[in-house]
């Protein structure tokens, strides 16, 4: 995927790591809900915890819990 070349899905990156939100490979439905949560392009991410189960970020100091299926689906560039 030339278009993605230096980025990384949110669901390979590791606990402790922070990025910045690139795009949201995902219907206008699902980006619109992720946007109101505070997941947009250009936000800085911290990852919390990526082991079993969802992962756990923060964002504009809101903790969130993503599944791995839409966490997929947001590229980031790590940080």
């Amino acid at each position: 995927m030339d278009h993605n070349q230096g980025l990384v899905p949110l669901s390979i990156m590791r606990s402790g790591q922070r990025g910045r939100i690139i795009t949201l490979n995902v219907g206008r439905g699902q980006a619109r809900r992720l946007m109101e949560m505070g997941l947009l392009p250009g936000e800085i991410v911290d990852i919390l915890s990526n082991s079993a189960g969802p992962i756990i970020i923060r964002v504009r100091d809101v903790t969130l819990a993503l599944g791995r299926n839409i966490a997929s689906r947001i590229w980031i560039e790590a940080m």
